[in-house]
């Protein structure tokens, strides 16, 4: 039996340097970049993402970080963080027991129910991946004119949107909730492009509708708003 419900759908992989220090933050930026995107509805629940973490610790004085260990598809910013503060919990430990040995790469699972880490897969080494080229893929060929191109093409981006808005003069309570969700961040530059005022529009959208979609679990284009400028008047 073939578990086809993927076929044909492609993956997006995102790797990323180990220079952050709150993991379900980059999580959550990174699921409203493809919401701005459109290329994904970021549902973690659905598996339309999904992470994966890398977790290694040293001692403090020491410059090399220890094996590195692996832990798959954690499907909530929850889990991920819950996963990180267990497994760097016990591979510390492990390192003060003197028992750093047991520390070997592998890949591991979270365990909700029990809320730690499991063993999943040892791994020994790149041999054990059996990687090989694939002849029926041709290599791709990405041109600094293609990548200028997409580039220009974006759209607004989140910190670009957060920005705007702080330049506006907007809370920091605003511009968080306007820009988090793409549709509501783009009603609200129609509505304040139509001259409407704009904190009276941030706090209508904020209230009254932010309230209403919740109830209703909608979403700002479920409810077919019209500017309001006539209701803000």
């Amino acid at each position: 039996h073939v578990d086809l419900n993927r076929a044909g759908v492609p993956l997006l992989e995102i790797v990323y340097e180990p220079d952050i220090r709150k993991a379900a933050e980059y999580v959550a930026e990174l699921q409203r970049l493809v919401r701005y995107l459109g290329v994904s509805n970021g549902n973690m629940q659905e598996g339309s993402i999904w992470c994966d973490v890398n977790v290694s610790v040293r001692p403090i004085g020491q410059s090399q970080l220890g094996t590195k260990v692996e832990i798959k598809n954690l499907n909530s910013f929850s889990s991920v963080s819950r996963a990180i503060d267990f497994e760097i919990s016990r591979q510390v430990l492990l390192h003060s027991q003197g028992q750093s040995d047991q520390i070997v790469q592998e890949t591991r699972l979270w365990e909700e129910g029990a809320q730690k880490t499991i063993t999943m897969r040892k791994k020994e080494g790149l041999s054990d991946y059996r990687y090989f080229p694939e002849p029926d893929l041709p290599e791709v060929i990405l041109t600094k004119e293609y990548v200028d191109n997409i580039h220009d093409s974006l759209p607004e981006l989140p910190e670009m949107k957060r920005r705007k808005y702080m330049s506006m003069g907007l809370s920091m309570q605003d511009v968080l909730f306007l820009a988090n969700d793409i549709s509501v961040a783009e009603f609200f530059d129609a509505t304040i492009a139509r001259g409407d005022e704009m904190k009276l529009a941030a706090n209508w959208i904020m209230g009254d509708i932010a309230a209403y979609m919740k109830s209703e679990k909608l979403t700002i284009n479920d409810i077919k708003l019209t500017l309001f400028k006539s209701l803000l008047n």
